[in-house]
């Protein structure tokens, strides 16, 4: 059984993507043992500006090969990423001219990678799978400007619609999606198998000392800095209502976070602390040091289908979360996870009423049951079964 993997993101690269498709392939290689060998296509690391790109551009381990992409050099706009693409897009058709596989699997957040593993499997005649971890569509019509958005909405439907169609089965990370892609196909060749908890989260202690004679909260965020968190819009006035209260540290890049940083300068340099982006190791001994972690998503209507993947790392700490989200999300984490206070997304005022909760709550919780229940080596074991039967049957 021969299966092409598409995963525009793959370690040592820094994001959901990257993690979850490196997982999948640890449990696929498990479940597939002898009779399977694997091709995976990425690229160079890209996600933020200043990766190492110190990896080799083909490595051999066995049955598995992978093969990483140089890409344009790039600042997170969309014309930039537009280009990227279409640079991943032809090294990739151009490698598989002369291959065959049984099985291609797409995972994708900008629906741009599961066209091109349609794309692939309709002109091999194989079959699909496609792992979706958000709606593009619904992404583009909410955060990306209308002079632009409407003219390219009609046509990123129809693509959307002939990629969903020839998927012979497609996974989503969020109960969220099911109806939008359930209006395109059958429901029964739908999955849910959501984002988890990697395996270094489930070993570290992040309890602290506690300093009692403190009166200032450590408050972590750790991830993108673009148009979708929605940063610019509520940390400058928070940061500046609770100076004396809390310290902000802020990790990671993205497209707006020069935004971010011009705003804080101006009036609230004092307690926000701008990072960049860390390895996985250091970002352990971060989440140790804060007392809360900070999520949130900008108030767009096409994120209140989503269910963000920080969640799951941040729960695993079992540190109090201050969450900024509404939709699926915010019901997930009532539901799922003790010891987090939701308020709206860009709500200045109940960002503040919720921070005022948890510094007056236990400083870590209990979530064995939910660490139990969403262990990302269960989920994607289970995903890779799946993604097994899905081969062609040999006459």
């Amino acid at each position: 059984m021969k299966l092409l993997i598409l995963s525009f993101y793959f370690p040592p690269d820094l994001s959901a993507g990257s993690f979850r498709t490196s997982a999948l392939i640890d449990a696929l290689a498990a479940q597939g043992r002898h009779h399977l060998t694997m091709e995976i296509m990425t690229t160079m690391p890209n996600r933020y500006r200043g990766m190492d790109q110190n990896v080799p551009t083909l490595e051999q381990c066995g049955s598995i090969t992978i093969r990483r992409f140089q890409l344009p050099s790039h600042n997170s706009g969309m014309r930039d990423q537009s280009l990227s693409f279409l640079s991943y897009a032809r090294q990739v058709l151009k490698e598989v001219r002369n291959k065959e596989f049984d099985l291609v699997f797409a995972t994708s957040s900008r629906l741009m990678t599961a066209s091109l593993g349609a794309y692939i499997s309709r002109r091999m005649k194989v079959p699909l799978y496609l792992d979706i971890r958000d709606l593009f569509t619904d992404t583009m019509k909410d955060v990306v400007p209308s002079p632009i958005a409407r003219p390219l909405l009609p046509i990123l439907r129809t693509i959307e619609r002939r990629t969903f169609k020839k998927a012979s089965k497609i996974n989503v990370v969020s109960q969220g999606f099911v109806d939008h892609i359930g209006a395109v196909v059958s429901s029964q060749s739908i999955k849910v198998f959501s984002n988890g908890i990697d395996p270094s989260f489930l070993t570290y202690d992040y309890s602290k000392h506690i300093n009692h004679s403190s009166k200032t909260s450590k408050i972590l965020y750790a991830g993108n800095i673009g148009e979708g968190q929605g940063l610019h819009n509520i940390l400058p006035s928070v940061a500046v209502m609770l100076k004396g209260r809390a310290i902000f540290r802020i990790i990671g890049d993205g497209g707006r976070r020069k935004i971010l940083e011009e705003q804080l300068h101006e009036i609230a340099k004092e307690n926000v602390q701008l990072m960049p982006s860390v390895a996985r190791e250091e970002l352990h001994s971060q989440y140790k040091d804060a007392d809360m972690l900070f999520l949130h998503l900008n108030n767009y209507d096409a994120f209140l289908k989503v269910l963000p993947s920080k969640i799951f790392e941040y729960a695993a700490t079992g540190k109090p979360i201050l969450a900024g989200v509404s939709g699926y999300a915010a019901d997930f984490l009532r539901n799922e996870v003790p010891g987090v206070e939701v308020f709206k997304p860009c709500d200045a005022g109940g960002m503040i009423a919720a921070f005022s909760k948890l510094e007056a709550s236990p400083k870590m919780f209990d979530r064995r049951e939910f660490i139990k229940k969403y262990a990302r080596s269960t989920i994607m074991k289970d995903m890779a079964i799946d993604i097994l039967d899905t081969f062609p049957s040999k006459k």
